[in-house]
Parts: C-alpha cells; structure tokens; sequence
C-alpha cells in the first residue's frame, strides 16, 4: 500500500512540474514573439525616417533614424551578451508507438528522410492516452526495412511537448524484447497532435507587417511634407484546388516507359522517381510485385492482399539496385549481356522482408541472382546453373 502512495504522489508532483514548464515554455514563446515584433517595427520606423529625411533635406530626422537603428544593434548585442546559458535539457520519455503510416519523401544519400504517422503509446504512469503525431526522421538504407506499416517502433517524446517525438534507433535490448511483443490499437485521428502556436512562415508573415507597419507610421506623420497618395492595391491569393481518386478494383497493373536522353532506368535517382509516378497513378504504395527493365517499370498489386505479403514501393533501397545489376552482368558468366530485369516481390515468410531477384541474359544464356531488401547478395546462380535451377 506505501507503494501505491508514492506513485500517486510521484504522478502527482510529474504532472505539477509538467504544468510549469509548459506555462514557463508559453511564456517564453511570447515574450520572444513580442521581441521580434517589437523590433521589426522599430526596424521600419528607423529607416522609413532616413528616407523620409533625405527627401525632405530634414537631417534630425535622418539622425533620428540613424540613432533608432544603433540603438536596436545595442539592445541585441547587450541582449546577446546577457542571454543565459542552456537551461535544464527537456524531459523525455520512452514509449512504444505503433507505426500508422510511412513515406520516404525523397532518396538522394544513405540517410532517408521519411514522414511518420505514429500513433504513441506512452506508459501507464505517464497518465496520458494514447495519441497520433506525424514526424520527419532520416533513416539508414540499411535499417529502412525494418519499418513497416502496422509494425511496433520505440520512440521517445517529451511530455511537455507531446509533438516533439523522435524515432529510437538503437534501442535497448529491454525495449527490443517490449516492441517486438506489443500490440497497440491504433489512436482516433481526432487524438492527432501538432505544434501549437503560428509557423516559421507565419513569424516571418508577422515581422514583415511590423515592418511594414512601422515605415507606414513615418510616411504618415510626414504626408504633408512629401505630397504624396497612396493607393491601394488588393492583393488575392489562390489556393491550388486538390483532386483525389479512388479505386475499387480489386487488382491493378500499371507500367510506364522512360524516354529521352540518359533515359535508362539506372541513372542515380530514377527509379525511385518512376516508382513515385506509378504510385501517384494507383493510389497506393503497396503492391505485390515490381519489375524493372532498361527503360521500362510495371507494378501489379491486389488490395485484397495484407501488408505482410505486399512491398512497399518507397521503402526499397533503389539506389543500390544499379550495383546488383553489374555485379549481375559482369561476374556470372555472360560476357555480353544483352538484357538485364530486377524482379521484386514479397519475402517467402512474413517479416522475411522483399526478395529482389536480377536476371541477366546473353548469347551464353540467363544468369541471376538474388538479393535481400538490403541489397545484399543472398545466392548466385551462374549461366547454366539458372537454366538447371529454373
């Protein structure tokens, strides 16, 4: 029973000290948007002055500018010189989350950047449900294989800031042995949470109309002098209109054929680009089986088909893919390989991962070999022994 006590008084003082780093975390956000505001339009008064008073030959007004402008590099090297050091390093915690969704949004080096939809699982102590949040995070070629959709990743996030999460990539063996044996429901999106407050656009938004805002002030106390008018111009903006499609058939195949100058397939980066295009085109990632020619990409898939037995199109490590072509063409015995295909399909167990097979043939007959989701090479079968292996 005295155990049962301290945890409610430990909860009790987590959630106390929770509240006032996100009360002294608002506070901070407002006085440092207050700042930049304030000195925006102080910015904009001190310049519009000096244009102002080289106009109208007025030299107070020109020094008055010059003066407002020295004094804001004052304010901020005092302030920069008195700024206090690092505080406290925020709070985190680990916990399970359960991977919703995954995109890579793009492939040019061995770190991925790939876009997270997690739904977080924090533990029983923290007194918080569980909850959605969409993250960047940069991962491995190598280890990019082991996320998958509905799959089970250890994260940590920050209980002040529930959006601030972070993939753990190397976790201990202790939530190693918790991910691989834990079940977690997925959260409502009504449960998503996102940053609070304006963006970085919106900031910048902000500053510009402070600044604006300030010269507006000068100009106006000196319109008489400057006999000038002002007309307005409205400004409208349109917003790109989205369309979107489903499909319900069942089964669908779609291919695409590459033309133009270096159009061969195994030019760095386009077929992670064609695969983006034949994705676009179904409406999912997911797809039963990949091939890939010279100038050529066809995927098939079936919606009926569960996630373990399918491959997701932007989750395979296609830079590698023109190594394991010339590994195929130059070391299994055809010495004039007049064709070359890479066949993808789902692994022979679930969780085994994708198996990319590379053919290649020429006058002295078909080679191949096969590779895992990592590219790395798992059996050769040189000319003769493919033809006997079928």
């Amino acid at each position: 029973m005295g155990t049962t006590g301290q945890g409610q008084a430990g909860q009790d003082a987590a959630e106390v000290n929770g509240q006032a780093v996100r009360g002294s975390s608002v506070m901070s956000r407002f006085l440092e948007a207050l700042r930049l505001t304030v000195v925006s339009g102080v910015i904009g008064a001190a310049i519009a002055a000096i244009v102002v008073g080289a106009i109208l030959e007025e030299l107070p007004v020109v020094l008055t500018g010059v003066g407002g402008l020295l004094l804001v590099v004052l304010i901020a090297a005092v302030a920069g010189r008195w700024s206090p050091g690092p505080g406290t390093p925020p709070v985190t915690r680990t916990a399970l989350a359960r991977i919703e969704d995954l995109r890579a949004t793009s492939g040019e080096s061995a770190d991925v950047p790939v876009r997270f939809q997690l739904t977080v699982a924090p533990e029983p102590e923290d007194g918080r449900p569980a909850y959605r949040v969409k993250i960047d995070e940069h991962i491995n070629l190598v280890d990019i294989s082991g996320y998958r959709p509905r799959g089970i990743a250890v994260v940590e996030y920050r209980p002040d800031e529930p959006w601030d999460v972070s993939i753990v990539t190397r976790p201990t063996p202790e939530w190693s042995r918790r991910a691989e044996a834990a079940e977690i429901d997925s959260a409502p999106e009504s449960t998503l949470v996102e940053r609070p407050g304006p963006s970085e656009g919106s900031w910048c938004v902000l500053m510009l109309i402070m600044f604006l805002a300030g010269a507006a002030t000068v100009v106006l106390l000196f319109r008489g002098e400057l006999f000038t008018s002002d007309g307005d111009a409205g400004a409208s903006s349109k917003q790109p209109s989205v369309t979107s499609s489903t499909s319900s058939s069942r089964t669908f195949t779609t291919s695409t054929t590459v033309s133009g100058p270096s159009s061969s397939l195994l030019v760095l980066g386009r077929m992670r680009e064609t695969a983006a295009e034949l994705e676009a085109r179904v409406g999912t990632a997911d797809v039963t089986e990949i091939v890939i020619e010279e100038r050529r990409m066809e995927i098939r898939g079936d919606s009926a088909r569960p996630p373990g037995e399918t491959v997701h199109l932007q989750m395979l490590p296609y830079e590698l893919f023109p190594a394991l072509v010339h590994e195929a063409r130059t070391t299994l015995g055809v010495r004039d390989p007049k064709s070359w295909r890479i066949d993808v399909t789902p692994g022979a167990s679930t969780g085994a991962g994708p198996r990319v097979r590379v053919t290649v043939t020429g006058k002295e007959g078909t080679a191949r070999l096969d590779a895992d989701a990592t590219a790395r090479i798992l059996d050769r079968r040189p000319v003769g022994e493919a033809a006997e292996a079928g």
